[in-house]
């Protein structure tokens, strides 16, 4: 489909190399021409961007400043194509994902070790720690120009506002424009799956393991609060019904975690176990997204007291209360 302006937004879907499919990115007509999120570190994905800016009569180097909606490879890669003189912005926390050290790989695989440790996962599986390792050859090496926060106006953008939007990523925002009540959301709310609450490596200097769907949560609740008329997601077509999108999302998580809570009343039972009955078909080879998916409902569990950890050495057991 060919690439064209609506109220001064236009899409641009980009291919990916990873399971979820093509990437929306987004071009906005502003003071400054301004591209948010940028797709995958490949040369398919380059030349399909360029292609399409084309038919928008526009070239790379007409784009003025990138924003970034969170650090995943399939949203920042294309930041490696671009020359530094292009002014790149999002939240703080993005930047140890796109200047990726060795101690920083490190540091997220000593993380999946003591998670995997921690949620029961056999030992067989201890080289998923390798896997941030491999996908990063899809992301890029960059510098944020600046900072965007909760309640920024980006420059350039005076109609726009960001939304902070934890969850899918710590790194997450959206950008809110209150005349037409658009959102670009990123990965927050997508119109055909659930995004996955990813785990990560706490800040630097924080012990607790973040508890994604938690902050997912709350971020969902978040925008419903402002009465969106059209979502512009990073994956798939937009979404205009979003009210009943959002709590269709955040029902059919409560009903998850209802479910594992039903097999905690029978049994003490691992994060593993749980994910392993969750997900029999795509565990193995979907492993960190699918313990990702099911940490997340002890986590959701135990925020309501609904169920106990019992045991205090890995791996941890939980029951219901």
């Amino acid at each position: 489909m060919m690439s064209e302006w609506t109220n001064g937004i236009a899409r641009i879907t980009l291919p990916t190399p990873f399971p979820v499919g093509d990437v929306n990115v987004f071009l906005i007509k502003g003071e400054r021409l301004t591209l948010v999120d940028a797709g995958t570190n490949t040369d398919i994905a380059w030349n399909s961007f360029v292609k399409q800016l084309n038919e928008l009569h526009l070239s790379p180097n007409d784009i003025e400043q990138i924003i970034i909606t969170h650090h995943h490879p399939d949203h920042v890669g294309l930041l490696a194509y671009f020359p530094e003189t292009v002014e790149v912005y999002g939240h703080p926390l993005n930047q140890p994902w796109l200047t990726i050290s060795e101690s920083f790989i490190k540091t997220n695989e000593d993380f999946f070790v003591r998670t995997l440790a921690e949620f029961g996962v056999v030992d067989s599986f201890l080289a998923l720690k390798n896997e941030f390792r491999r996908t990063t050859k899809y992301s890029c090496e960059r510098t944020l120009t600046g900072h965007l926060r909760e309640g920024d106006t980006p420059l350039g953008l005076p109609e726009w506002k960001v939304v902070e939007t934890p969850g899918h990523a710590t790194s997450h925002i959206g950008l809110f424009r209150e005349s037409d009540r658009a959102f670009i959301g990123g990965d927050l709310l997508l119109p055909h799956i659930s995004p996955n609450p990813l785990l990560e490596p706490p800040e630097l200097g924080i012990q607790e393991r973040p508890r994604p769907q938690l902050d997912l949560n709350a971020s969902l609740k978040k925008i419903a609060s402002l009465e969106i008329d059209t979502v512009y997601p990073g994956h798939g077509e937009n979404i205009a019904e979003v009210q009943p999108l959002i709590e269709k999302r955040l029902s059919r998580q409560h009903d998850r975690a209802m479910q594992v809570k039903e097999w905690l009343k029978r049994e003490e039972l691992t994060v593993f176990e749980v994910c392993q009955r969750l997900f029999p078909h795509i565990y193995e080879r979907e492993l960190i997204l699918t313990l990702s998916e099911t940490v997340a409902q002890f986590d959701y569990l135990l925020s309501l007291q609904e169920i106990t950890m019992i045991s205090k050495e890995f791996p941890y057991r939980y029951k219901a209360n």
